[in-house]
């Protein structure tokens, strides 16, 4: 029987800002290579005999991007689930476990996030064999990682009595601690960091849901029994999912149940959850430095640089982060970039500053994407990305005129009833309430230089008359 591996995409933390923010959050970012977390949970499991094609849960918000990362890696998935509203884990989970119990009520399933660094070695596997196996005798396993110092910044498990291949039940669950109870628990032994990664069979955990949270079972199995299939998505009914409390799977369900077990890791993990943690999990140089991006470092040690386009120079410092987007920069030191939380608020607090908190300046959609350029009163200018063989909706603006002006590609633009083909340093105005569409019927990235102007600019001033993406 092979594992089911349902993987969480749809969180949208603020932690390791200015790179993740609620529009492209931490799972879809590059920070450890060429892959994204998402990218790297997903290859972690596919081809492997153990497992099945993935499941990933998600939201409205990230479903292309899901799509995108998962064909960028050759990872065919199982299906996306969309969560009509953040709920956190129990209903997420429960949900998964119904859609996985409507094929095989006995399915083991490997619920795991999709944005923490892990090395899967073979203490790793020998984890996940033993989990497994537990798990198809009516546990709900969770794996808990052997800690490698008093850490604060994350829960523990304490071990129990064994219940057979190295998995114990769990005695008790703790919150972050301080470090003087972090470190005594470290001294005792038997307490193990709380990964988020969890095994067990779907009917096992349907019925400790419908015992333990009857509210959760029942809102999350009406939303499946009422899900809508959207092309390659399945959409979780929004308002029986709504009906359940937001919570967590573990106050929910594994701190009552009594089939709560533990099967010990000892692997390098991490859930990336500060820069901090970004730099510990990545390969450094002799002075302890890691750097990607355009730089130059001198005489620093022990630090972090990430930068998307801005040349940043380090000199003389030491414990430092520095991150670079086009429109923010973060200098902090690494020891305290847990605290970056606080920062964020006061950024979304300030008026001038509130949506730099949550939008990066390049947004990304099904057919390409844009980038802010220059916004003024009245006006605002763009660069539009459009992928090979992809299109725009056919739409139209009550409040504003735009000026398309071709800088490369090939461009197929629809205005009214007149259809022109425009090619780099040509250019069309589309009059304010016009029916129009750009498409790009080449073969190479069209990129378009986009003038608007008019009273009101918002992307909701966009009436789609037609979407092959199914986008209202």
């Amino acid at each position: 029987m092979k594992i089911v591996p349902a993987i969480l995409a749809g969180g949208s933390g603020t932690r390791l800002w200015p790179l993740s923010r609620a529009d492209r959050p931490k799972q879809f970012q590059k920070f450890m290579g060429d892959t994204s977390l998402l990218q790297d949970t997903m290859l972690r499991v596919a081809g492997n005999d153990a497992y099945s094609d993935p499941i990933i849960l998600s939201n409205e918000a990230y479903r292309f991007v899901v799509a995108e990362q998962a064909q960028e890696v050759g990872v065919d998935l199982r299906a996306t689930v969309l969560e009509p509203a953040m709920r956190n884990t129990a209903p997420a989970m429960t949900a998964l476990a119904a859609i996985v119990a409507q094929e095989d009520p006995d399915a083991l399933i490997h619920v795991m996030p999709s944005d923490h660094a892990i090395e899967t070695d073979d203490a790793y596997w020998n984890a996940i064999t033993a989990a497994a196996a537990a798990a198809a005798k009516g546990m709900l396993v969770t794996f808990g990682v052997s800690p490698d110092g008093p850490n604060t910044g994350y829960g523990y498990i304490q071990s129990g009595d064994s219940v057979g291949d190295g998995v114990s039940k769990v005695a008790r669950f703790v919150e972050k601690p301080d470090a003087v109870t972090a470190r005594r628990m470290l001294d005792e032994g038997g307490y193990f960091w709380n990964s988020g990664m969890f095994l067990f069979k779907a009917s096992v955990f349907l019925a400790e849901a419908e015992a333990l949270a009857p509210t959760i079972a029942d809102a999350a199995k009406a939303s499946v029994a009422q899900a809508v299939v959207d092309l390659d998505f399945t959409r979780l009914d929004e308002a029986a999912y709504g009906a359940s409390p937001e919570i967590s799977v573990d106050y929910a369900i594994f701190e009552k149940t009594a089939q709560a077990a533990v099967a010990p890791a000892e692997i390098k993990w991490s859930d990336l959850g500060a820069w901090g943690s970004i730099w510990k999990a990545s390969e450094r140089d002799a002075d302890g430095n890691k750097a990607s991006g355009p730089h130059t470092i001198d005489r620093a040690k022990n630090s972090l640089v990430v930068s998307e386009g801005a040349h940043v120079a380090l000199q003389g410092v030491e414990d430092i982060a520095v991150v670079a987007t086009p429109d923010a920069v973060y200098v902090g030191k690494l020891s305290e970039s847990e605290n970056i939380k606080s920062l964020v608020q006061s950024i979304k607090a300030n008026e001038d500053t509130a949506t730099m908190a949550t939008t990066h300046r390049t947004s990304y959609r099904p057919w390409g994407g844009y980038s802010q350029i220059l916004n003024g009163a009245r006006f605002q200018v763009k660069r539009l990305f459009v992928k090979p063989g992809a299109k725009l909706s056919l739409q139209k603006h009550h409040h504003r005129a735009e000026h398309w002006v071709v800088v490369s590609g090939t461009a197929e633009v629809t205005v009214n009833e007149d259809i022109t083909m425009l090619t780099e340093n040509q250019s069309v105005y589309i009059p304010q309430g016009a029916v129009h569409r750009l498409a790009n019927p080449g073969t190479i990235l069209l990129e378009v230089i986009e003038v608007q102007s008019g009273a009101y600019l918002g992307e909701d001033d966009i009436i789609r008359i037609e979407d092959e993406f199914g986008r209202n």
